[in-house]
């Protein structure tokens, strides 16, 4: 009896380690925007081959209510084709609202073979905005496959109160069918909630308070201000790189908070920033962490 009592414990035990957080955080910003089209499969698999703890991603919804990888609530004329090949007009964007069209069509466009010009070392390449669902699955066949550790993922809601009912449902809404989602694929040991909008973090923590949350900061008001947005205390406080002072790091471990900086993408300031002790760091170059 006494041996089974040990056992137990010791699966308990290894269950917790599996699911908690590393030690440091290495996620890969849409995947790994700066070497391959942003939050498409192709740019997660880079990320998961450079070693990254956390795929970030963007999630918004289409028309007939399926969440897909979307930084942008329409197509961009910078990297994106219509289905046809052709260029969108900066002026046209309007017209490509992915709450405005089906899937189907959404996953007709073409976001990688233009490339993006502000990330010259991103690789061209003929892909297309995929479904949440189908990122988690491909995310994890693609680690058993290179035998690497179950991908943790940092899913950002793209909600504003200005887009509401035009270029997203509700956050009731959108928060639903997130949840559903992560429940379905039995992730949610592994996944972190994050926003700028306090309204989405609230509805999730009202449902899952259990689950990690993340509130995402480019303002100038500081810790204390920002987090009397929320009516709860999140898990990891997420500014802007160049907010990050020593003080706000002292300030967050105190107050019990992760804190991991966006969006990092020089070696120096990934240096400078792990030399203040910060938790983690968000990158579109994940391959800077092997420097």
């Amino acid at each position: 009896m006494r041996l089974l009592v040990l056992l137990a414990l010791f699966l308990v035990v290894l269950r917790g380690n599996a699911q908690a957080p590393t030690a440091f955080d290495r996620q890969g910003h849409r995947g790994s925007r700066g070497l391959m089209p942003e939050n498409t499969i192709p740019a997660m698999r880079k990320a998961l081959d450079l070693g990254v703890t956390t795929l970030e991603m963007d999630m918004l919804v289409s028309e007939d209510n399926q969440l897909l990888l979307s930084h942008d609530p329409f197509m961009n004329a910078d990297f994106v084709l219509t289905p046809e090949g052709q260029l969108i007009a900066k002026a046209d964007e309007p017209k490509h609202r992915l709450y405005h069209l089906p899937y189907a069509t959404i996953r007709r466009y073409d976001v990688g073979s233009s490339g993006n010009a502000k990330f010259p070392r991103q690789q061209k390449l003929r892909t297309y905005k995929p479904l949440l669902t189908e990122v988690i699955d491909s995310a994890e066949a693609y680690a058993r496959l290179k035998k690497l550790p179950a991908p943790r993922y940092n899913i950002e809601t793209k909600t504003t109160p200005a887009g509401d009912g035009t270029l997203h449902p509700a956050p009731a809404q959108f928060v639903e069918l997130l949840l559903a989602v992560v429940r379905a694929k039995g992730i949610a040991s592994r996944v972190t909630i994050q926003s700028f909008d306090p309204r989405t973090l609230e509805l999730v923590h009202r449902a899952e308070p259990t689950w990690r949350t993340a509130l995402l900061v480019d303002n100038l008001q500081g810790l204390a201000a920002n987090l009397q947005r929320l009516s709860f205390q999140p898990t990891i406080y997420s500014p802007h790189y160049k907010l990050v002072t020593p003080a706000l790091v002292d300030d967050c471990h105190k107050t019990g908070l992760q804190i991991i900086p966006w969006t990092v993408n020089s070696a120096i300031d990934i240096e400078r920033l792990t030399q203040l002790h910060v938790d983690g760091i968000i990158t579109d170059y994940p391959d800077l962490f092997k420097q």
